[in-house]
């Protein structure tokens, strides 16, 4: 039993337990005044009542000081009579002429000899309800200890108690009743965000388009709900860019890696037949088999760097700057052995003579070997549009690295794509290379809180500005 009503509390749409919940919650508050209301009616209702048998028991005292034990009302079975009232006395022995009308008990003969203050008793008349007040006489001649009693039907009273309970009640149903449908409009217009992100997130699991989005009225208040409505749209409008880049990314490296492929399919199947080339030609092939195995090698290595988005957080370090990048440009050297390369690590705004001791204690956290690769693909390309002979300068100050080389530049229509995947202008088509090395330089940087641009250096050639973090 335990277990079923578990499981039908964990089947509960979130909409319904917030209905029941709103529903309770009014509920205990109908309820409460329900009951405080209906105590209050109860009371005042007997109060007037017993505040009547007072003044009655006051009337009798002042019309019948003299006399003694008697009965002086009795016809009291009817709602439109008198109260019922009689005097009796301390002394037991001492009784009156007729009957007693009202119960006479010790604690009526207490109250006569002001043993016992007075005191309010129900009892039952023919049949009736009533109410009685019992209290001491106090009009009575000196030496005389008696008490008065007198009684009033309670009908009226009761049946009050009644109707009071009964409209209390339908009240307490009605608030109940009431509460539950606010409860269940109120859930409902409050979690129709919630219930369209719940169907759009269903209809992308159903249909794996992260296009869909969560439709928001116009005018929305800014709420909670409609904050989670407008991340959950943000999120997917991140999960479709993800989603398109690496589909570009697929399509645009099977394309690249056709070519390739297909040259060394044609130098494998060539080789496969040595036996009828001479040994010039089976080293050509063999040389040309190599250069488009690293060729291949190198762009399915950058294609798995530039999957990556960002770096491992256990490979993070403190790395020095210009120890680096006074590496890498010693690397370049002996890559591209006709280009020079000159490194300037003086700020700007200081002697030409004097180093830069900013610059030269500058440090970025990173990984070395990512940072390094930036650095190298910026160098390599300066260096493969640099003419023979040519110069590239490498200037690094405490918030900046530029690369600038004196090639033919970037024409300005080519300049919004340099750092595309794949992409290449025009005139680069006939040089090597696979149109990654910008996009994952770009890449790089942002890893590591830099800004990479591209533009136009004066006097001609190319400029690559690395922005370094705060």
């Amino acid at each position: 039993m335990r277990a079923a009503h578990a499981r039908w509390r964990r089947r509960r749409p979130l909409r319904t337990r917030l209905a029941l919940a709103c529903t309770a919650a009014v509920a205990v508050v109908a309820l409460g005044i329900s009951a405080a209301a209906f105590s209050v009616v109860r009371y005042e209702l007997n109060h007037q009542l017993d505040q009547h048998l007072t003044q009655q028991a006051t009337l009798v005292q002042q019309q019948h000081r003299d006399q003694g034990p008697q009965v002086v009302y009795g016809e009291c079975n009817y709602l439109a009579a008198p109260a019922c009232a009689q005097i009796v006395p301390a002394d037991p022995t001492k009784t009156a002429n007729e009957p007693y009308l009202l119960p006479v008990t010790p604690a009526t003969r207490q109250v006569a000899a002001r043993q016992r203050p007075g005191y309010f008793t129900d009892i039952t008349i023919g049949g009736h309800p009533a109410r009685m007040l019992t209290t001491p006489m106090t009009a009575a001649p000196p030496g005389t200890r008696q008490a008065v009693q007198v009684a009033l039907r309670s009908d009226s009273v009761e049946e009050g108690v009644r109707q009071a309970g009964a409209l209390m009640a339908a009240v307490a149903a009605g608030g109940v009743l009431l509460a539950a449908l606010l409860g269940l409009t109120v859930a409902r217009t409050s979690l129709a965000p919630v219930t369209r992100l719940t169907r759009t997130a269903e209809r992308i699991a159903a249909t794996r388009d992260a296009g869909l989005r969560i439709d928001l009225p116009p005018g929305r208040r800014e709420d909670e709900l409609t904050r989670l409505a407008d991340s959950f749209n943000t999120m997917l409008g991140e999960l479709e860019q993800s989603v398109a880049a690496q589909r570009r990314l697929v399509a645009d490296a099977s394309h690249e890696l056709r070519t390739p492929l297909t040259a060394l399919r044609t130098n494998a199947e060539l080789l496969s037949r040595a036996d009828r080339l001479t040994d010039s030609q089976r080293e050509r092939a063999a040389a040309a088999l190599r250069r488009q195995l690293r060729e291949v090698t190198g762009m399915v290595n950058d294609l798995i760097e530039l999957a990556r988005d960002e770096e491992p957080q256990p490979l993070l370090e403190q790395v020095a700057l210009a120890p680096l990048v006074e590496h890498c440009v010693d690397t370049a050297r002996g890559h591209w052995p006709a280009v020079a390369f000159t490194l300037d690590t003086l700020d700007t705004l200081d002697a030409r003579d004097a180093l830069d001791a900013s610059a030269a204690e500058r440090t970025v956290a990173g990984v070395p070997a990512r940072l390094a690769r930036l650095l190298s693909n910026l160098l390599d390309n300066a260096a493969k549009f640099s003419p023979p002979g040519g110069t590239v300068e490498v200037r690094l100050t405490r918030l900046e690295l530029t690369v600038r080389d004196h090639g033919p530049g970037i024409a300005p229509e080519d300049l919004p794509y340099v750092f595309d995947r794949f992409y290449r202008a025009s005139a680069a088509r006939a040089l090597p290379g696979s149109g990654l090395g910008l996009a994952m330089a770009r890449q790089i940087a942002q890893a590591h809180g830099a800004t990479l641009t591209a533009e136009a250096a004066e006097g001609g050639g190319a400029l690559f500005r690395l922005r370094l973090p705060a």
